[in-house]
């Protein structure tokens, strides 16, 4: 089905915080149906990075999540600057959030987080081939870090301070697109 989209009849701030804005948008859909809706715009994408050990271990870092008010167990991540590549970003949080650099990047995915209120998306960048070259980051406090075997996922998926939809969807993503790369090269 080919779908129209609505039409924008009007936009409005409805209410900035320090990070985000939540814009009000009246629209009017191709059957005349009317409705105001809301959504956070936030800026740039973000990246989120899987980095792979040496002996197949997935490198995760447990750091306080305030929404949730716990700490939790994921992938590190963060906001893309102004400018900034999408590797070099990747780079840069894993060097600040793991103390780690990669000399093997790969984009595996772009993943948009709750769409239907957010302009917001997600890189998720494979990280391999690491080496310790720490950056200082502004983490409040020192990140846990956890290695876990790769081919364990499902008992990652059992903990239950591995929750977040990003950390699920990357695990599964860079587990393809590993297994699409040993295919490719006749590895298994």
């Amino acid at each position: 089905m080919n779908r129209q989209k609505p039409r924008v009849l009007a936009r409005r701030l409805a209410a900035r915080s320090r990070i985000f804005r939540v814009e009000a948008v009246d629209l009017e859909f191709a059957n005349g149906e009317r409705r105001t809706f809301e959504r956070i715009l936030g800026g740039n994408d973000s990246v989120m990075i899987v980095p792979v050990d040496a002996d197949q271990n997935l490198l995760l870092a447990r750091e306080y999540a305030a929404g949730s008010d716990d700490y939790q167990l994921g992938f590190p991540k963060g906001v893309v600057d102004a400018g900034e590549d999408i590797h070099a970003a990747a780079g840069r949080e894993l060097r600040e959030e793991l103390g780690l650099a990669a000399r093997r990047l790969d984009t595996v995915h772009r993943v948009s987080v709750v769409p239907g209120y957010m302009q917001h998306g997600s890189r998720i960048v494979l990280a391999r081939d690491l080496y310790p070259d720490p950056l200082p980051g502004d983490e409040p406090e020192p990140i846990e870090v956890l290695p876990w075997p790769l081919a364990d996922g499902d008992g990652l998926l059992e903990r239950p301070d591995f929750t977040e939809a990003r950390s699920i969807a990357a695990l599964f993503l860079v587990r393809r697109f590993l297994a699409r790369e040993r295919r490719v090269s006749g590895a298994g």
